[in-house]
């Protein structure tokens, strides 16, 4: 089981201890979880699993703790380290059963094939993507978030509006700029990944606000977690974009979560696509129950952000204009993400979008 100290704190993981116990399963409690967690946490987690040979492996938490279970997974069916299986389709096999029970509403992590982590060598963030990484199980239950902190409930919330709208926006599958004999965990932009992107960010829109100033509202938690299980299927069915790529070189610079980070650039990115996703965007401003304009979507992601205290510049990140270009170049060169994008974006684009976010 892989948790953290504040989830044992604040009673959740006797909730599901009780149930394992009741079942009369043996376990094995790994509570060093982070947020945005390391490579070294990745592989420490699974020093501590190849040790006991468990016959499953359960993330309990938030994306990341469900991120380092899903690579204690691969490390305990496949040899080496967490750093061998980075990027796209690296994976070779079948890893151990895995369960996840998020405790936030906005990774989708549960359902998903990826998983972030924090590369600290190259001060950078950086994931691996893969079907085999997909749970056996997900069991999402709206009540273990009703403890999560506002800000943190904010966070995890502004990412799975980023995950719906990336996905809706992306480039359209036909025209997936995928080498001949290159392989891709994302598909780009299609009909079932339209589905649940829409209804993700019309759940979004009407509850996320909610949420955050109130953490009792039953029914908007019920909300959220619906929304961030449906984005994380929308997402990884089509592709996550630019934010990702961009909130991936900034978050590896400062310490941001990675939700606050995708909030933070949602609106800029939003407009640097806005050519060529006209219509996406005024259903997009509409969902969020704007009138449909293409500007008006943008606006209304800025207000939501500005609502539930989401950063709304660079500079509050302790950024120096100095710092944008470099990050730039790192962004840029995320190119499994990156080529989701609509739009072909250059390394001065991608400078450009940060500059106006500074």
């Amino acid at each position: 089981m892989v948790t953290d100290r504040t989830l044992i704190e604040a009673g959740i993981w006797e909730r599901v201890h009780a149930s394992l116990a009741m079942s009369a399963i043996s376990w094995e409690l790994f509570a060093e979880g982070q947020p945005e967690p390391s490579l070294r946490l990745a592989d420490e987690c699974a020093t501590a699993a190849r040790r006991i040979q468990p016959q499953a492996v359960v993330g309990l938490g938030g994306g990341s703790n469900m991120d380092v279970a899903k690579m204690t997974a691969v490390l305990l069916r496949h040899a080496g380290s967490a750093r061998d299986y980075l990027g796209d389709n690296r994976v070779p096999g079948p890893i151990a059963p895995l369960v996840c029970i998020p405790t936030t509403a906005g990774t989708g992590s549960e359902v998903s094939h990826a998983a972030a982590f924090t590369d600290t060598e190259q001060r950078v963030k950086t994931g691996m993507l893969s079907d085999y990484l997909r749970p056996k199980l997900a069991l999402v239950d709206p009540a273990l978030t009703h403890s999560c902190p506002p800000k943190v409930t904010a966070d995890s919330g502004i990412d799975a509006l980023t995950h719906a709208i990336e996905a809706y926006t992306a480039v359209d599958n036909a025209h997936f700029p995928l080498p001949p004999g290159e392989r891709s965990a994302y598909q780009g932009k299609n009909p079932m990944g339209d589905l649940f992107a829409e209804q993700a960010i019309r759940l979004c829109g009407k509850y996320l606000r909610r949420a955050v100033h109130d953490g009792d509202d039953a029914e908007a938690r019920d909300g959220m977690a619906l929304a961030a299980t449906l984005a994380g299927l929308a997402f990884s069915n089509v592709g996550v974009a630019l934010v990702h790529a961009l909130e991936y070189a900034v978050g590896g610079l400062v310490p941001v979560s990675h939700g606050a980070g995708n909030g933070l650039l949602l609106p800029f990115v939003m407009q640097f696509n806005l050519p060529g996703r006209e219509a996406e965007f005024c259903r997009i401003a509409e969902w969020l129950g704007e009138p449909p304009t293409p500007d008006n979507a943008i606006r209304a992601v800025e207000q939501l952000k500005k609502e539930i205290g989401i950063p709304t510049r660079l500079r509050e990140l302790g950024i120096s204009p100095q710092q944008l270009r470099g990050l730039a170049e790192q962004a840029h060169a995320i190119r499994r993400i990156t080529r989701v994008n609509p739009r072909e974006a250059q390394i001065e684009d991608l400078e450009a979008i940060l500059r106006a976010a500074w």
